[in-house]
């Protein structure tokens, strides 16, 4: 599974686990609009974070915070390990 593949099924997870229906989940969705709060961000970033081992956030580089999902997934796929995708892990 890719990194954006993993992102949106973890997205998806969320917004159901919290019963918060949402638009469609396309590049171009802005974050405030998705059906997720911050604390439903933070637990994204979380689950991803355990399955991803990687958490962009930390990175001292970042200065904007990402408003779309596109923008959101791309900190995540730089950060990440593209040959590293949950339990795939060859190191």
């Amino acid at each position: 599974m890719s990194i954006k593949e993993t992102v949106i099924s973890q997205f998806d997870e969320v917004r159901r686990s919290s019963n918060k229906p949402g638009r469609p989940l396309t590049d171009d969705l802005v974050l405030l609009d998705s059906g997720l709060d911050s604390l439903g961000l933070a637990i994204l970033v979380t689950k991803l974070e355990d399955i991803l081992d990687v958490d962009p956030f930390t990175d001292s580089d970042i200065t904007v915070p990402p408003v779309t999902l596109g923008e959101f997934i791309q900190l995540y796929e730089r950060a990440g390990k593209p040959h590293c995708v949950h339990q795939g892990c060859a190191d």
